[in-house]
């Protein structure tokens, strides 16, 4: 087991723990009794809480790896969520709400390829089921990493370590009709690797992987190539839409062409406060 070390960010704004890994960016992340979360990130397992202290805050990571510009880039520190947040408003008021509710929201740099096979795991699917079976994933084809407080973690699978899943073996674990998904994926991405140019050849690139819908399109072009123009539209956004301005549910287009309009290159941002606080509603 390596050893522990501690990597500490303080005088931070804008982070809140459960905005950041409860608004449905990731999955391998999990809240302990006293609100911070131990989880798994490039390989390196970490448990990471928050100190308040006034209007600021500190980030305190313990972790079994990862350097200092590793987990500030992570976090998405270098980013001024505040100026996003007074951009939003300024154009569309009605995400006052949502905003001051979740605004410890940041969008995490994840790795391109976990983010990929994530949401090709989440689709039809809930959040404990999909953190069971990524986990599941990472158990079965990914390096241990070791033991961290209590449990054995594992990374998530390389490209190369899942390109040696079966159909048979993935059928254990109960991922169900992904398994064909998943088989194939890591061969696609062996053959293009990660998707460049403007936000519709990247969608388009996207959509070539066996089992990637619009949807789930958006949500890997948003978290896994943070490209905050991505505006991911599922069941609970088209409610969101339905119910805070009028849109008829079945019409994604008219939603699509709104987000464009009214949010712009801020579209994911957007739609990440309006997900995470509509879902808290309820």
């Amino acid at each position: 087991m390596n050893d522990i070390k501690v990597i500490r960010f303080d005088n931070l704004h804008d982070i809140e723990l459960p905005h950041v890994f409860e608004c449905g960016q990731c999955f391998r992340w999990n809240e302990c009794e006293d609100g911070s979360y131990i989880g798994v990130a490039g390989g390196h397992a970490a448990h990471v809480s928050l100190e308040h202290d006034g209007d600021s805050c500190s980030l305190i990571i313990e972790c079994t790896g990862g350097s200092e510009e590793y987990w500030h880039s992570y976090f998405d520190l270098d980013t001024d969520y505040g100026a996003m947040k007074r951009a939003l408003l300024a154009g569309e008021p009605k995400l006052a709400k949502s905003i001051d509710v979740c605004h410890g929201i940041r969008i995490l740099n994840q790795d391109y390829w976990e983010v990929l096979i994530s949401f090709i795991v989440s689709q039809n699917n809930n959040i404990p089921r999909i953190k069971k079976c990524i986990e599941s994933l990472a158990k079965n084809y990914g390096t241990e990493i070791g033991e961290f407080m209590g449990e054995v973690r594992y990374a998530f699978p390389t490209p190369e370590q899942l390109s040696k899943a079966t159909l048979e073996e993935l059928a254990d674990l109960k991922l169900g009709y992904r398994n064909a998904y998943l088989v194939s994926a890591p061969k696609h991405f062996a053959e293009h690797g990660v998707p460049t140019g403007t936000t519709e050849e990247k969608h388009k690139a996207l959509l070539s992987y066996l089992g990637v819908g619009p949807k789930v399109a958006n949500c890997i072009l948003l978290f896994g190539l943070r490209d905050f123009t991505a505006f991911p539209i599922d069941i609970w956004m088209k409610k969101i839409m339905v119910d805070l301005y009028g849109f008829d549910i079945k019409d994604i287009k008219g939603m699509q062409k709104f987000a464009d309009e009214h949010f712009g290159e801020l579209g994911g941002i957007a739609q990440q406060y309006l997900f995470y606080y509509y879902r808290s509603m309820q």
